[in-house]
Order: structure tokens, then C-alpha cells, then sequence
């Protein structure tokens, strides 16, 4: 955001960048190209997050009896959310700067009790996971992602849909012919979620494998494939965690490769940003900086692997006690709330298709920087945390020191917009927070859309904020 004469500009800030930013934003941009495809759901992010940092010498917090400034740790939980930090000049006692960020994601979620034969076709049943819009779902290939596990502890992992030889799975729709009373409806009630039942297969099981007790045989021979291929039964995937993803790698975006559409940018941009930035710091920062990477915003971040957790803090306590082995509770408190945190997440970017739904002045632009949301929230700001002016100034000062591009906005217009994300969690601790993250176009559809440049200036964001 520029100040020309008293007035904010904002505007298409590309042609601003020096050729050797333009071309450390197109290397930073093809590495965020190799993590969202691999990053397709919470654990396979949590898992090359873990890659990342280990191969830079991140070491488990667990190992480690006692922290010095520059040390390298890091925490995870059930293999979905972790904590990484490097250890600063100052105590941690003294507050900490925190990127957080999710690694979650809408889409649609295989149930308990899956496989079932309808019409001689066989299914999986689904629960969707998020907020979508349920039509952008119906008819794309899908990949499956995710893990069995058995009783005696044995983890059967699945991915499959997305190399060239794989085979993908459908939610089928009605054809346009046959489609007029589904026309007539609204559009959040023309697909029952109950009918998004995904397509496995068509054939039913060979004559010499034939149990003629068993009336759905094709529903028999997927579960024999399954057998066959993994190793696991009906009754396994009761344990399981499937996933089911838009199919594909994620593609530069537009004739001039400005673009990058693919699945799951929100919010693994703004997490794979914050991970980036504390990988590339150049030393030991003043105060510790931390990346948290979680789990369940999409749903409210809830659970053991939620926000609304206890994971952060006690996160915190195990750093503090490895500095100061007397320290307690009211040690643990107070270095919350002498934290800083960036809630690192996307927000709504300007589509010229739908302006109703802008808040004119106050909307996010592609190609003009990362966005700075003062509150989220919805109506009256409610479920907003709302960020304190002075903690504005203060990363104003940081941004412009660091010469990095961002804009402010807010999350759509008055009673139209709003959304939630983990701000308000970490408010709680008295701490100051405030959401920043790169614009998107299509948040929550199948395939999103951000640009190159916003990815980067977050990035940078986030390093001048760690690096402060």
C-alpha cells in the first residue's frame, strides 16, 4: 500500500519489482507449486511440512532438554498440527512472534460406513467438510487421500487419483434433459448432500469368486479390490480418515503464467508462506518466532487438533520450561500475552464479475500485496477479535522498513461478507492479533485462485514480522 500526497493507492504493484525480485517471486512461486501438490490434505501437509524443516536441522521438541537462542524446534500433534519455531536472543518468557495458519481445507469426506450398492453401481457415502457451494463439486474427477488403521495399530495409507495411471471418482449429475424440476430449485437445495454419494464401480465380482449369499455383488467386488489392493476389509474403514480432492496438480494460471489455480490454496498459501518464512530466516531473531500450522478451521476449528485446543499453549509451556525449569503457570501466561500473531489466512479478493458483493473501498485487489483484515467476523463484527490501532501502526512500520507490498480490506460488504478464522482463539490470550493473507478469487471452490506476486509479498510479510 502506497501514500502518495496523503492518499492510499492501491493498485497493480507488479511492474514495481525489481528484476531480481521478479525473479526470486517466480522460484518462490514454483516451490508453492511442488507443496500444493502434495499438500492435498492435513496430514500429507503436516508430513512435508516435517520434511521441510528437518532437512534445515528443526529438531523435536521432545529431544531437546533445554533451549539456547537459535535452536531449531518443533512440536506436532496426531500428525496434523504442529509448531515450529526458532529460538530467539530473548527468553520466551518475554512473548513471541506467531505466524498461524491452517492446513485444512473444504471438501468432501468419506463416512464411516461407506461402501454401499445402489442401482448395480457402487458408491461411497459422503459428508461434505466446510463450507462449498455443494453444484461446483458434482462431475469433476476426484482423488482419494488418507489413512486405514487396523486394530493392531497398522496405518494403511491411500492416495490415489492423481498420477496419470490412477483412476479418479465422480458425484454423478443429472443430465440437462431430465433436469428441469432440479432447475426450479434453489441453488443450496438443488444437490441433497445425501445424494453426493461418490461413484467407485460398475462391475460386479467374477463368477468364481461369486457368494451367492450376498446380493450386492458389486458392491462385493469393490470391497475384494480393496482387499487386494491395501490389505483392509469393510470393517477397517471404520477407522479410517478418507479424503476425497479435487483430482489434478495445481497450474499456472492465464497466458502471461501470472496465476496460480489449484486446490486448497486457502489456506495452505498463507501456511506454506509463514513455513517459508521461518525456514529462510538469515539469523537468530530478538524474539523467539513461531509457525503454527492447525487443523479444523474449516468447522470451527474444534477438536484436539483445533485451535480452540489446548496445542499453542501448552506448546509454549514446554519452550518456557526447557529456559527456565521453575517456571510456572503464571510464567506460561504472561508470555501469551506479550505475543504478537499474524492469523495467516486468505481473504476475499475483488471479482469485477460480482461486485455486489464488494465493500468498495475496502476490498482486496489481485497483484496489489497481502491483505491486512482488521476483523473478520459477521453482521456487527460479531465472532470478530478486532485488532488494536497501535499493533496496525506498528506493522505499518515493519512492512514499510522491509519494503514489502500489502493493502488493507475487510471481508466482504456490510451483512453480506463476513467468515471466520483463528484470530479470535489467539486474541483470548491477550495478545495482539490481527488476519493477513493473500487475496483469493473462487475461495472454497474446487480450484482457487491467487496470484504469484500477492504470494510472495506475504511471504515477506510474514518474514519482516518473525524478523522484527
Amino acid at each position: 500500500m502506497e501514500k502518495i500526497k496523503g492518499i492510499l493507492k492501491r493498485e497493480n504493484a507488479f511492474r514495481e519489482m525489481t528484476p531480481a525480485d521478479a525473479a526470486a517471486c517466480e522460484a518462490y512461486a514454483k516451490d508453492y507449486l511442488g507443496y500444493l501438490g502434495i499438500a492435498k490434505t492435513e496430514r500429507r501437509a503436516y508430513d512435508e511440512a516435517i520434511r521441510r524443516i528437518e532437512a534445515l536441522g528443526f529438531k523435536e521438541l521432545s529431544t531437546m532438554d533445554a533451549l539456547k537462542p537459535g535452536d531449531k524446534v518443533y512440536r506436532g500433534y496426531h500428525g496434523k498440527t504442529l509448531m515450529a519455531a526458532v529460538i530467539g536472543q530473548k527468553p520466551v518468557a518475554e512473548g513471541i512472534h506467531v505466524i498461524g495458519g491452517h492446513t485444512d481445507a473444504p471438501r468432501i469426506d468419506i463416512k464411516p460406513i461407506p461402501v454401499c450398492e445402489k442401482g448395480g453401481l457402487a458408491y461411497f457415502d459422503t459428508h461434505y467438510y466446510g463450507g462449498i457451494k455443494k453444484f461446483q463439486w458434482v462431475t469433476h474427477p476426484l482423488a482419494l487421500y488418507g489413512v486405514v488403521v487396523k486394530p493392531d495399530g497398522t496405518k494403511v495409507e491411500i492416495a490415489v487419483g492423481d498420477k496419470p495411471e490412477d483412476p479418479v471418482f465422480q458425484i454423478t449429475d443429472v443430465l440437462p434433459h431430465f433436469g428441469a424440476e432440479q432447475a426450479g430449485k434453489k441453488l443450496n437445495e438443488a444437490f441433497d448432500p445425501e445424494d453426493m454419494d461418490i461413484l467407485v464401480g460398475s462391475l460386479p465380482v467374477a463368477k468364481e469368486e461369486d457368494d451367492e449369499d450376498v446380493k450386492e455383488k458389486v458392491k462385493l467386488n469393490i470391497l475384494r479390490i480393496l482387499e487386494a489392493t491395501y490389505g483392509i476389509t469393510e470393517e477397517d474403514l471404520v477407522s479410517a480418515e478418507l479424503e476425497l480432492v479435487p483430482a489434478g496438480m495445481p497450474r499456472e494460471l492465464g497466458f502471461d503464467r501470472s496465476m496460480i489455480a489449484g486446490y486448497g490454496h486457502d489456506d495452505r498459501v498463507c501456511a506454506y508462506a509463514g513455513l517459508r518464512a521461518l525456514m529462510d530466516l538469515p539469523a537468530v531473531p530478538n524474539r523467539t518466532g513461531m509457525v503454527l500450522l492447525c487443523d479444523k478451521e474449516e468447522i470451527g476449528s474444534v477438536g484436539a487438533t483445533g485451535m480452540d485446543s489446548t496445542f499453542f499453549e501448552n506448546s509454549v509451556a514446554e519452550l518456557i520450561v526447557r529456559q527456565d525449569p521453575t517456571a510456572g503457570d503464571i510464567v506460561v501466561r504472561r508470555a501469551l500475552e506479550a505475543s504478537r500473531m499474524l492469523s495467516a489466512d486468505v481473504c476475499a479478493a475483488s471479482d469485477p464479475h460480482f461486485p455486489s458483493a464488494d465493500s468498495p473501498n475496502n476490498m482486496a485487489k489481485l497483484n496489489a500485496g497481502g491483505c491486512m483484515i482488521k476483523y473478520t467476523g459477521a453482521r456487527g463484527k460479531g465472532g470478530a477479535s478486532d485488532a488494536r490501532a497501535e499493533f496496525i501502526a506498528d506493522l505499518r512500520r515493519i512492512f514499510t522498513a522491509a519494503n514489502v507490498t500489502w493493502q488493507a480490506g475487510e471481508l466482504g460488504r456490510c451483512e453480506k461478507g463476513g467468515g471466520g478464522t483463528i484470530a479470535l482463539y489467539m486474541a483470548r490470550y491477550g495478545m495482539d492479533v490481527i488476519d493477513f493473507g493473500v487475496p483469493l478469487l473462487n475461495m472454497h471452490a474446487p480450484w482457487e485462485t491467487a496470484t504469484k506476486f500477492d504470494c510472495y509479498m506475504t511471504y515477506r510479510a510474514y518474514k519482516a514480522f518473525l524478523e522484527d
